[in-house]
Parts: C-alpha cells; sequence; structure tokens
C-alpha cells in the first residue's frame, strides 16, 4: 500500500463516520492535537470536533468528491470537495464546500491533523456553478 492509499482509506474512513454520525469511529481517526475549521470559520479541538453529533449535529450524506493527495513522507495534505446534507440543532447545513485534510502518520497508521471546510468558489474568471 503506498502512501497515498493509506491517506486515501483514511479520507473515506472518516467521511464514511462523519456519515453514520459515529463520534467513536471519528475519535479513532483524529490525531489527539487535531483541530478542525467548519465552514463559517469556528475553529473546534479535538474534543469539541467530537461532541458535535451530542450537540446537535445529524448529517444525512458526507461525501469527499475528487480527493486530490500530495505525500509529504509522514504526512499529507488532502484538497477536494465536501457534499453533505447536514443540519445543526434542526437547521439546515447542506451543501458543497471546499475541504482541506492534514493528515499525519506518527506511527503504523494515518490519523487526520486538521480538516478545513470553507466556500466551494469558481475560479477568477470562471463562470459560478450552481
Amino acid at each position: 500500500m503506498t502512501s497515498s492509499d493509506g491517506v486515501a482509506d483514511l479520507v473515506k474512513s472518516w467521511a464514511a463516520a462523519e456519515e453514520r454520525n459515529d463520534a467513536g469511529l471519528v475519535e479513532r481517526l483524529l490525531a489527539d492535537d487535531f483541530c478542525g475549521v467548519g465552514p463559517a470559520g469556528f475553529v473546534l479541538t479535538r474534543e469539541r470536533w467530537l461532541t458535535r453529533f451530542a450537540n446537535g449535529l445529524v448529517n444525512r450524506s458526507f461525501t469527499v468528491e475528487e480527493p486530490q493527495i500530495r505525500g509529504y513522507g509522514s504526512a499529507a495534505v488532502v484538497i477536494g470537495a465536501l457534499a453533505q446534507q447536514t443540519s445543526w440543532q434542526g437547521g439546515d447545513n447542506s451543501g458543497r464546500f471546499r475541504v482541506t485534510l492534514v493528515a499525519v502518520r506518527p506511527g503504523d497508521r494515518w490519523l487526520l491533523a486538521n480538516v478545513h471546510i470553507g466556500p466551494l468558489q469558481a475560479p477568477a474568471g470562471a463562470p459560478a456553478s450552481a
């Protein structure tokens, strides 16, 4: 298995765990010093990221599309699009977003050290997509 295969597997496992609202599985995929940035710019520690489900986050669909993986030895950066059907405390937060993931391999397996979810925009000069 190449490092990009291992990172691709991590991304798939993380997206599946998020889609199932499985905080226990998500917890096993995050580095101890994980930090996540949500689509509205909020920053969450590992502990706060894991309590989102108990506090009102419900994912109905959660997919990382077209992940592009760049390996750097025991670290990798993944850039893709996140398509989610999600609600937070009853309000709809569904949409498509740009997602950047930082994966690290401190031992024998890949873990997520950072997730950054932000707006998905067309390149400069390109028409905006629907």
